[in-house]
């Protein structure tokens, strides 16, 4: 039985698992997955990057102009998307841009232009930073949350369409990403492309090598080694997974001593000459795939939801963990 729901297009079944319209469910070459919230969204998320293009082209005029010195805000998930964000700003040539913690944002520093990533418009830490900025310098905040503070306090770019009903973060902040990866003149065809690639692979085979990895390590450079933060951060709120994650070049210098059999390492990007045999050589599992890193995104996802399927645990409602901090 199905009952309807009040957000987005879709239903609810009678054990409060929510049901994409356009979500596919596993073929006979995949196990079979419990149904949540995170499996849906984590589906959608090709088509999402595809109408991101859109977004970034009616809203255009909200978002950083090349030669602007801009300054990114946001918090978990989201400070890595702003991260990710300013690796490829600065890397295109467009100016000085700057990802920072809205609980840490430095004083004395002059921008042309604020961005604040926020899906829930109510983490506090957000809102006091967006409070404490300058009042002439254009800001904008990115959410997906209709009728939130954070809404009242800048100009909005508003995607309701890719919130999300679980805890856990992934469609919105990719999306996010996507947007302002097409605005700053990117063509993510191939990334579309090869996260519908990912979606399409049974589970089992494309991640034997890491689903039971007793420790994952993550490591990239550029905009990727803000993804592979990410990753790592998606491991630990879904399943409690033990991983860490480096900048590529730093894992040498340290890290590389917790490499070994039973572990894994998984690269996000273009690799380090001379790294993965390396890696290899400790009896570690080394995991790469030559595609965007916003693809390699995707298949963390389905890991997620495999490994949590595996320990019996719910994805969707991670422990100690809510949508939005909220401090008294």
């Amino acid at each position: 039985m199905l009952l309807e729901c009040d957000r987005l297009d879709c239903k609810i079944d009678m054990n409060d698992h929510w049901v994409d319209p356009g979500y596919v469910p596993p073929d006979a070459n995949r196990i079979s997955l419990p149904a949540t919230h995170l499996a849906a969204e984590v589906a959608t998320q090709p088509d999402d990057w595809t109408r991101a293009a859109d977004t970034a082209a009616v809203h255009r005029n909200l978002l950083p102009v090349s030669g602007e010195r801009v300054a990114v805000l946001g918090c978990g998930t989201s400070l890595f998307m702003a991260r990710a964000f300013a690796s490829l700003r600065e890397s295109a040539g467009q100016g000085l841009t700057d990802a920072w913690p809205a609980s840490a944002v430095p004083t004395g520093r002059e921008y042309d232009r604020y961005l604040v990533i926020c899906r829930s418009g109510t983490t506090t830490e957000v809102l006091d930073a967006i409070s404490a900025l300058p009042e002439a310098i254009p800001r904008t905040v990115i959410s997906s949350s209709p009728g939130t503070p954070a809404l009242s306090m800048a100009e909005t770019i508003l995607i309701p369409e890719v919130d999300e009903r679980s805890v856990v973060q992934t469609r919105f902040a990719t999306t996010t990403l996507a947007i302002l990866r097409w605005h700053l003149g990117e063509d993510l065809s191939s990334a579309i492309a090869q996260a519908l690639a990912v979606l399409a692979e049974p589970d089992v085979e494309s991640l034997e090598g890491v689903r039971h990895a007793e420790q994952i390590g993550f490591v990239g450079m550029g905009f990727a080694a803000a993804l592979a933060d990410e990753a790592a951060l998606k491991l630990r709120e879904s399943c409690r997974s033990w991983t860490d994650s480096y900048l590529a070049t730093e894992y040498r210098h340290g890290p590389i001593s917790l490499a070994g059999p039973g572990r894994a390492v998984w690269a996000f990007g273009p690799m380090v000459p001379g790294l993965a045999d390396e890696i290899r050589s400790t009896g570690a599992h080394f995991e790469h795939r030559d595609i965007d890193p916003l693809a390699e995104l995707v298949r963390v996802h389905r890991l997620c939801l495999l490994r949590a399927a595996d320990l019996g645990l719910d994805p969707d409602r991670p422990r100690n963990l809510s949508r939005s901090v909220i401090l008294g």
